[in-house]
């Protein structure tokens, strides 16, 4: 496969070459907002508070489900005054107990993994929440443990449908008192989706479309994805995981400070070398650095050296500012852009970005 840059001008490859509708399905990230807080709302959500507040959060998911989870403990923040993780595996961890809550969260409402470490959680008298598919086997576990559950109407991939897992989540956390979030913060969230999907549209120019453009940075690289804070941090991995989902392609996040503890001597390494005559000068890295307003002082000072070492060293550097005042606007921003840009880099490359015949294929095998 080669990357061919002319393609993300075609509109008729856009549209033949995307037979499962992956862009049309970032596009709708803002209904997705809308609809995830509405089906909370109705849920009633806000009776999680009626008891308390629970000493732990366990969020319980794998790929998006599992993100979502992420974006809770990122918008949440360090001040947070209980902790928040995300469980990715088959096991429960021994200390999560009946005064903790666990949220399992599955697009599908049939991941094995999220099956099984709920089951457990109700086992151990948890407050349980679920966030899913209707008609559900997740579902069904909720409903035969008396938990709230919500059910969100999944169409495709689960990581098409990012918002509609992950709006529930900043709801609770919202009826515990964790987080100030309203009607107003996730129709601005929806507003700023709405204009990235037009500025991202497919009919929209390389070099005013500001996903196009990512995807062109990404192509014939291997890109070091790196957030400078916890909200960047997880639009910086969303973005890898896209990468690797949508457009089959290799990527590494980081993150600030750590990333300077190890991946920052890639910078001297093989990767790093740049022939502008030899064939193999496209297998070179990409420094990415997804910035935030939210840095700890430190951490600015050490991007910003991060950075001109890169330069020196001739490795190709992009930078991407989140915007807003809510982490919630400021992930949004971040992970919006990246998804379409992880979507055009598929379709440049000439590859189905919704297909996952891999993924697919391991689970067949297991299932064996």
């Amino acid at each position: 496969m080669t990357w061919e840059p002319e393609r993300l001008e075609d509109q008729r490859h856009l549209s033949e070459g995307d037979p499962g509708g992956m862009l049309p399905a970032v596009a709708a990230s803002a209904a997705h907002v809308r609809t995830g807080y509405r089906n909370a709302v109705e849920a009633r959500l806000d009776r999680l508070g009626d008891h308390g507040r629970p000493r732990a959060i366990v969020v319980v998911g794998m790929g998006a489900s599992g993100i979502a989870g992420d974006i809770l403990a990122a918008v949440v923040g360090n001040g947070a005054p209980l902790p928040i993780v995300t469980v990715r595996s088959y096991q429960l961890p021994g200390w999560v107990g009946a005064t903790d809550l666990v949220i399992a969260v599955s697009g599908s409402g049939d991941t094995e993994e999220t099956l099984s470490v709920t089951t457990q959680a109700v086992r151990r008298g948890c407050t349980v929440l679920g966030v899913g598919a209707p008609g559900s086997p997740l579902e069904s576990i909720a409903t035969q443990a008396s938990a709230l559950y919500v059910p969100v109407p999944i169409s495709g991939q689960s990581r098409a449908n990012l918002w509609l897992l992950a709006v529930p989540l900043i709801v609770a956390a919202a009826a515990l008192r964790l987080v100030q979030a309203d009607a107003e913060l996730f129709e601005r969230v929806a507003g700023s989706l709405e204009d990235m999907a037009n500025r991202c549209r497919p009919s929209s120019d390389s070099f005013i479309n500001p996903g196009k453009s990512l995807a062109t940075d990404l192509a014939e690289s291997v890109p070091m994805i790196w957030g400078s804070s916890a909200v960047a941090s997880v639009a910086a991995y969303r973005l890898v995981c896209q990468l690797n989902a949508n457009a089959k392609y290799p990527a590494i996040h980081g993150e600030l400070p750590e990333a300077d503890h190890h991946q920052v001597a890639v910078f001297d390494g093989p990767m790093a070398e740049r022939d502008i005559f030899a064939d193999t000068a496209a297998r070179t890295i990409r420094l990415v650095v997804l910035r935030d307003v939210d840095e700890h002082p430190q951490v600015t000072r050490r991007r910003e050296a991060s950075l001109r070492l890169a330069r020196e060293r001739d490795v190709p550097v992009t930078e991407l500012a989140a915007v807003g005042a809510h982490p919630l606007e400021r992930i949004a921003s971040l992970v919006g852009l990246g998804d379409y840009a992880s979507t055009y880099l598929a379709l440049g490359y000439g590859v189905d970005p919704t297909s996952v015949s891999a993924i697919t294929e391991v689970k067949a095998r297991i299932s064996q």
